[in-house]
């Protein structure tokens, strides 16, 4: 099936003027998007992702969005939302004339994938990230403008923190490794693919306090073509249940543990003095402690008592000899 129809900024400028101005009604339109119900096939560009494929990328950016809709809220202090709004297949140029001028697009690539990927962000958005970066309440600029060099340098970094949210999101089909390139305003010097070759667009819908815009991710065939194979839903749930037991995970789990230090703490005994005497104590004093020489004295591991020892000498070394466990077989103790 043909993707569906991407319109210019000035063709939705023209739309609204339109509306407004009480030529074109909501009703009319409604009545014919209704009436419309054959879709033309375009033999000349067929569709190059399957269904299947499509929801994949859906769920995969849906943790992206979680991971960095977590980053942003962390990082603004404000009340930050997004969510994928959709996921359509069009030819770069349809994705090109849908960006307005200027724009906040960063070029970037997913070694090892080859090619180029596309993160777009409205700049209603970009500019309520500044703002509130600067120390603002995050409102939007009233009309959009080209980056200066330190708004670039913040949204450079901002971007670069999306990206490692989407190499996590990534994770359950592969392991890639984006690096942001460039960052441009103008989507006329964004020509990654040729006009014709069809992308993916992965379209969030970002909410940051009053303000709210796009955020799109555009993917050429191209570059996802050599890992088609994995953009299934059967191949992600295999991906995910696999790597909750892989025996490599448990035994690097179990390595990391033995490795760890734990402070282990023998107990001489107990005995209680004024502040006047503590201040007093100096080396060659002797303290009467409430443990007997032919006592058990208590091993701490932690904060919980765990063994019985009788302390003693080895190689002129002083040490302790276990004697019992404590708790032994407690789940909740060991």
């Amino acid at each position: 099936m043909a993707g569906p129809d991407v319109l210019s900024q000035s063709e939705i400028d023209e739309l609204l003027n339109a509306l407004s101005a009480g030529e074109v009604s909501a009703e009319d339109m409604k009545g014919e998007q209704e009436q419309r119900k054959i879709k033309v096939y375009d033999f000349k560009r067929p569709d190059k992702f399957s269904k299947d494929q499509i929801r994949t990328l859906y769920m995969l950016h849906e943790n992206f969005a979680r991971f960095f809709n977590t980053y942003l809220s962390a990082n603004l202090r404000a009340l930050v939302h997004i969510n994928v709004a959709s996921v359509d297949q069009m030819t770069y140029e349809e994705f090109v004339r849908s960006l307005p001028n200027p724009s906040v697009i960063g070029i970037f690539q997913m070694r090892p994938l080859k090619g180029n990927v596309i993160l777009e962000m409205n700049p209603n958005i970009v500019f309520a990230v500044i703002d509130r970066l600067f120390g603002g309440v995050g409102l939007p600029l009233s009309k959009p403008r080209a980056l200066t060099d330190i708004e670039e340098s913040i949204v450079r970094r901002v971007m670069s923190k999306a990206l490692d949210s989407l190499q996590d999101a990534w994770k359950q089909v592969l392991v890639v490794d984006p690096k942001l390139e460039m960052i441009e305003t103008n989507p006329q010097f964004t020509q990654i693919v040729p006009p014709n070759d069809m992308v993916v667009l992965i379209t969030l819908q970002c909410k940051i306090g009053q303000a709210e815009g796009l955020v799109n991710i555009c993917i050429p065939y191209l570059v996802l073509e050599p890992i088609m194979s994995k953009l299934t839903t059967t191949f992600w749930v295999a991906s995910s249940m696999s790597k909750q037991s892989l025996p490599e995970h448990v035994s690097a789990i179990q390595q990391k543990l033995e490795r760890a230090r734990i402070p282990l703490v023998v107990e001489m005994g107990r005995t209680q003095i004024n502040v006047y005497d503590l201040l007093g104590l100096s080396h060659g004093d002797v303290l009467r402690l409430d443990s007997q020489v032919d006592h058990e004295l208590k091993i701490t591991i932690g904060h919980r008592e765990k063994f019985l020892c009788k302390p003693g000498l080895v190689n002129r070394k002083m040490a302790v000899q276990i004697t019992k466990i404590l708790n032994e077989g407690d789940t909740e103790n060991e």
